[in-house]
């Protein structure tokens, strides 16, 4: 049992490496290889992460907690406000124009679902039977 993702990764790339190299030990070297390459990337990941997150500038350190704030505050008028405020103009200002309505709800809930990190791979980890 190794990382989630790089058994997922090497679980998806195994049977075209056992067509394109028969040898067993080569195709080993390979999927070491490739994992390797996977941890390193992921390593280097987390030193920029590690370098924005300490940066002075809300600019730079920011930006995802910037991102997950419109999104939060996007669903709420979605899913809570917006019915309020239009009841409210109904009931009481029924001349006033309606509230403004929030388009695109499905690109929204895709970019707050990344965020959460709500993806498949927690579907992958429960068919397997890995999850906790």
């Amino acid at each position: 049992m190794g990382i989630p993702v790089l058994d997922t990764i090497l679980d998806v790339i195994k049977t075209p490496l056992e067509r394109l190299i028969p040898d067993k030990n080569e195709r080993l070297k390979m999927e070491h290889e490739i994992s390797t390459a996977a941890i390193k990337a992921g390593l280097a990941q987390m030193e920029v992460n590690k370098v924005e997150a300490a940066h002075r500038s809300i600019f730079v350190a920011g930006w995802r907690p910037a991102v997950g704030w419109v999104c939060a505050l996007a669903l709420a008028w979605h899913f809570m406000f917006y019915d309020i405020a239009a009841w409210i103009q109904i009931s009481f200002f029924p001349d006033a124009s309606a509230p403004p309505s929030l388009n695109g709800t499905e690109t929204l809930l895709t970019v707050l679902m990344s965020m959460l990190g709500l993806g498949g791979l927690r579907t992958v980890e429960k068919l397997k039977g890995v999850s906790r």
